[in-house]
């Protein structure tokens, strides 16, 4: 599967289709082909980055 598609399964319970969008869909809404519920694509989430160590207060 090429990395920049997003899957996710349709909330409605009585279809739970798997939904496959490409990337730049995340942060808008798609409607799923079976039963035409509109669904929010998750935004991407922001990788926290570890704080570096200060040099410049060290010793």
């Amino acid at each position: 599967m090429p990395a920049n598609v997003v899957r996710l399964i349709c909330p409605n319970l009585k279809c739970r289709k798997i939904l496959s969008v490409p990337d730049s869909a995340r942060g808008k809404k798609v409607r799923c082909r079976g039963c035409g519920m509109r669904v929010q694509i998750p935004a991407k989430e922001a990788v926290p980055v570890a704080p570096q160590p200060d040099e410049s207060t060290e010793g």
